[in-house]
């Protein structure tokens, strides 16, 4: 299905400089006739003020369609998935985007806030939102290649642990490694990628959302907002569905070729375990589809290299001052200061959410 691209001037003004300005923004962009709900969040910002997840329900309440934005899974990929949502808000605002009849949009903004605040990934207990949709009253998920690499996660000196996964590479190959670190893992709170050992607060949030506007009884796009893996500035769109499934027929009908399937081998993302997904796929009727809009910085290798020395300094005792100076670094990753890439971004997300927009309305 073709999109219908608004044209209004791309504005990189819209990434904010931090959470609390960013969440000021967008509550400021609503209006006062938009049906708002926030979610207070255990624990404060750096500023020590208190951290929201917050939603917005923009349409008809009887709507049988719903386009759903959401920004910082990730908490510091919510520094672009804010100004995406900003820049969707003010075209919805000023007649560039027209909501059709019976459909209904609903954002969630900051959906790990303690995340995006200290410019990180998980929050607070350390818990990856997009690892943590697992049943908890089961065993949970095991990852062996993890275990056999943790002693060398925390190692001092970056080119021991590039050795170490380079040999890893060789034995078991690129696949093998990537999936190794990144897929999951429910042992080690410290480290990258946990899931956590019970509901993290976005995924209460979710459940409360699905329930709230009875959403399993509603065709649904819903599209995640992602930055930090992929090809600098191209928004992949990752759909978690499984191959030839309703989901993913449905995601190749409304975005195209540009889908790829990680259990396809087809993505730049791995397969993973308790993505944030399964628990909307669960929902889902067969009009309907989840994808994650994932916007490239840089490589893969120093994706790793910048998490693995966050979660380094994070496990250190104390208020460690180095932490100031890696979240500079952290925020280059997950958004770069860069017009350029800040622009494709804008450009890319208006070009899919109006696909989604489409696509789930007819």
């Amino acid at each position: 299905m073709s999109s219908c691209l608004p044209l209004a001037a791309i504005d990189t003004a819209l990434f904010s400089q931090s959470y609390e300005i960013a969440r000021q923004r967008w509550l400021a962009a609503l209006g006062m006739a938009m049906r708002l709900c926030s979610y207070p969040c255990a624990g404060k910002g750096p500023d020590d003020r208190a951290l929201f997840t917050d939603t917005v329900w923009i349409g008809s309440e009887d709507a049988h369609k719903v386009l759903v934005l959401i920004a910082g899974t990730h908490g510091i990929e919510g520094f672009a998935g804010s100004a995406i949502e900003l820049d969707i808000l003010h075209l919805i605002a000023e007649g560039h985007i027209v909501i059709p009849a019976n459909t209904a949009v609903l954002m969630i903004h900051a959906l790990t806030p303690w995340g995006y605040a200290w410019c990180r990934r998980c929050d607070a207990d350390g818990i990856d939102l997009n690892r943590n949709v697992v049943d908890f009253g089961r065993a949970l998920p095991e990852n062996a290649a993890y275990e056999l690499l943790r002693p060398a996660l925390f190692l001092a000196d970056a080119s021991q642990i590039h050795s170490i996964f380079a040999e890893f590479e060789q034995r078991h190959g690129r696949v093998a490694l990537e999936k190794a670190i990144s897929a999951g893992q429910y042992s080690d709170p410290a480290g990258p990628f946990y899931g956590g050992k019970f509901p993290a607060h976005g995924r209460m949030v979710v459940d409360d959302l699905i329930s709230k506007y009875s959403l399993q009884q509603r065709d649904l796009a819903v599209i995640d907002l992602h930055t930090g893996l992929g090809s600098y500035g191209y928004g992949e769109i990752i759909c978690d569905h499984e191959p030839n499934s309703p989901g993913a027929n449905v995601a190749q009908h409304w975005y195209g070729d540009s889908v790829t399937l990680p259990l396809q081998g087809t993505s730049s993302s791995v397969p993973k375990t308790g993505l944030l997904d399964y628990a909307w796929h669960a929902i889902m009727n067969e009009r309907s589809c989840y994808i994650t809009l994932e916007f490239g910085t840089f490589s893969t290798d120093q994706l790793f290299e910048v998490l693995l020395r966050d979660h380094q300094l994070w496990a250190r005792a104390g208020n460690d001052p180095d932490r100031l100076q890696h979240s500079k670094l952290m925020r280059r990753h997950f958004c770069p200061d860069d017009q350029a890439w800040q622009e494709m971004v804008l450009f890319r997300a208006r070009q899919v959410i109006t696909q989604g927009l489409q696509g789930v309305s007819f």
